[in-house]
């Protein structure tokens, strides 16, 4: 087991209340007055997340859109933001690419703290959303004979970082401002038996939502949506990669999504592996883990 997964299953026992959901959502679902308030905190690390010296305007922007993508897994309406900084160079670049983010989304900065410290800098961000539907996804919900759909492809965000990491001419802007698919999100929130979004890997994410719904998804690669630009025999490796920020989610045999997406596999019943692709089971490690 790794340090992060000891670390959550640690936490559980401080998290009782039913809005953590068991520490195994994207997000936080607390009933307060008439409302449903869904809340996510997710932090970056210069080195793990985004390359030294990259534009801190770009880092700001994924920041906000990466918290904003799981308040899009929930189908929530954003409704602002707290932000945990670290000061260090190139500070007013942060704040231009901030604001270019919370206007671009729509969401407001309600305040935050910042820090001084050593070494690697690390940043957070809290962002607070209303529900839009109720029950409020979960990923949980899946059953035998539901489909699986993705609403966009994997890979970009992996070529985008090849690209920027080598000097290369290719598009990095996935890698760099990946957009937050919040209003597919709404769209799919009311009918999706479950959903999440795809920041680890589309494998390993698959198979944390199997394992919360206690189903196998049986993945077809053929049917992946993949960037053109991807050689053929890179699917595997960006199946696995991470950064997509797209939506995963299942809907029942006999609907279809209001939204584009793509039908990528079904919900079976539970097997050894959470997730089989093609037919086999996928060796080595499905996606991105914290050691």
């Amino acid at each position: 087991m790794s340090k992060e997964l000891a670390l959550i299953e640690a936490l559980r026992a401080l998290a009782p209340h039913p809005a953590a959901r068991g520490l195994a959502d994207d997000c936080a679902v607390l009933p307060f007055g008439g409302e449903t308030l869904v809340l996510t905190h997710d932090m970056m690390v210069e080195g793990v997340h985004w390359l030294p010296g990259q534009d801190m305007a770009d880092v700001a922007w994924k920041l906000v859109a990466t918290n904003l993508s799981d308040l899009a897994a929930k189908g929530a309406e954003p409704v602002g933001v707290l932000l945990g900084f670290t000061l260090g160079e190139e500070d007013a670049r942060f704040v231009a690419g901030l604001g270019e983010a919370l206007q671009a989304f729509g969401v407001p900065l309600l305040g935050g703290d910042t820090v001084s410290a050593n070494g690697p800098r690390s940043l957070g961000l809290t962002a607070l959303g209303r529900a839009t539907c109720s029950p409020v996804p979960s990923r949980s919900g899946s059953r035998p004979g539901d489909r699986l759909w993705l609403t966009g492809p994997v890979g970009a965000a992996m070529l985008g970082f090849e690209a920027l990491r080598d000097g290369m001419t290719g598009d990095s802007a996935a890698f760099r401002r990946p957009t937050p698919r919040l209003e597919e999100g709404r769209a799919l929130a009311p009918m999706a038996t479950a959903m999440m979004d795809v920041s680890d890997g589309l494998l390993i994410d698959a198979a944390r939502m199997a394992q919360a719904s206690g189903v196998t998804f049986a993945i077809d690669s053929e049917a992946v949506p993949f960037p053109p630009a991807l050689p053929a025999s890179r699917r595997d490796e960006a199946m696995r990669w991470g950064d997509d920020y797209e939506l995963l989610f299942t809907l029942p045999a006999d609907a279809n999504p209001p939204t584009a997406a793509h039908c990528i596999g079904v919900a079976r019943a539970a097997m050894p592996s959470p997730v089989i692709v093609d037919g086999a089971v996928p060796h080595g490690n499905l996606g991105y883990m914290h050691d």
